[in-house]
């Protein structure tokens, strides 16, 4: 097979030994690989793959069709089209995933949206409903909401009965979010205008949060999932005294294998459903080849992108 490496920071194009799968993993041919924030932080030794994952080999999510399983797997054959969450190696011609991670592949998706689905989507479901326990009605804000995972929760979010205010820098991109399901899109600065939230998901850190604290409802569940701007602010423990709040953060990469089957069977009962029916999109910024990884990498850290950067194989 052929990989995407990282070496002192730079990306390479390298032949690797095929992955073999072990006795309940599948054998995947990649057809589409997204990326993530986390592989931006990885490249530059920022974000280690946890222990099994390939180290050098970048790529938490990817699709593509099964040839071949491991002795114990029951619930897919050959020619599956299957998407999955990994701990990395996903951004290769070949990659293996448990069974219990793996995702069918709706008959009317396209790869690239395929590629880009699972980590942002499964990420969003956790956050919003896992963690946040978020219900119909509620007030949900989505902070930096043009991004994979933000387009993801404003989708979910919007499909539960949720208000959505979404936060988007860059005005040009306002209007999209609201055609994803955000009941208003608005500058950072505006948050104030729209509280209070129940339901915070907080995608950007330490440039946004302290401005949404003083606006949470009693009772107000803040998740943080993305620290782009900085991972330090000051908070005013009266405020959450005072709503009742509480501040809480998730990943998904380093949890165990049943915990992330766990996050895969939730999304395979209520989230697949969704996307097969049309109900939600996995908005797609552009696609590289995989080859050609470095440029897909500076597009994503470049911004002023809605939706995912896929690498295509």
């Amino acid at each position: 097979m052929h990989a995407v490496v990282i070496r002192d920071g730079q990306l390479y194009w390298e032949e690797r030994e095929d992955p073999v799968p072990g006795d309940t993993e599948l054998l995947i041919a990649v057809r589409a690989a997204g990326l993530n924030g986390a592989d931006m932080m990885q490249r530059h030794g920022l974000y280690p793959a946890p222990p099994g994952a390939p180290a050098d080999i970048p790529g938490m999510e990817l699709a593509g069709e099964v040839v071949a399983k491991g002795s114990q797997v029951t619930r897919h054959s050959p020619g599956d089209r299957v998407m999955s969450l990994v701990g990395g190696g996903g951004q290769a011609t070949m990659a293996v995933v448990d069974e219990s991670h793996a995702l069918a592949v709706p008959d009317s998706l396209p790869w690239p949206e395929a590629g880009g689905f699972p980590e942002v989507f499964s990420t969003a479901f956790d956050a919003l409903f896992s963690q946040a326990d978020l219900h119909m009605g509620e007030r949900v804000l989505v902070s930096g909401a043009a991004g994979g995972v933000g387009t993801a929760g404003v989708q979910l979010a919007a499909a539960t009965g949720a208000t959505v205010v979404a936060t988007v820098r860059d005005a040009a991109r306002r209007a999209e979010v609201v055609a994803l399901g955000a009941d208003v899109a608005v500058d950072p600065d505006d948050v104030a205008d729209h509280g209070p939230y129940d339901v915070v998901l907080e995608l950007v850190g330490a440039a946004s949060l302290p401005t949404v604290l003083p606006h949470l409802a009693v009772g107000a569940r803040v998740v943080v999932i993305g620290v782009g701007s900085g991972a330090r602010i000051e908070i005013n423990l009266l405020q959450l005294m005072g709503a009742r709040a509480r501040i809480g953060g998730a990943t998904l990469r380093g949890r165990t294998r049943r915990e992330k089957a766990d996050v895969a069977a939730g999304v395979t009962a209520h989230v697949l459903p969704l996307l097969g029916a049309g109900r939600i999109s996995v908005p797609v910024c552009t696609t590289f080849p995989m080859a050609d990884a470095s440029a897909a990498y500076d597009r994503f850290t470049a911004g002023g992108k809605l939706g995912k950067v896929v690498l295509i194989s």
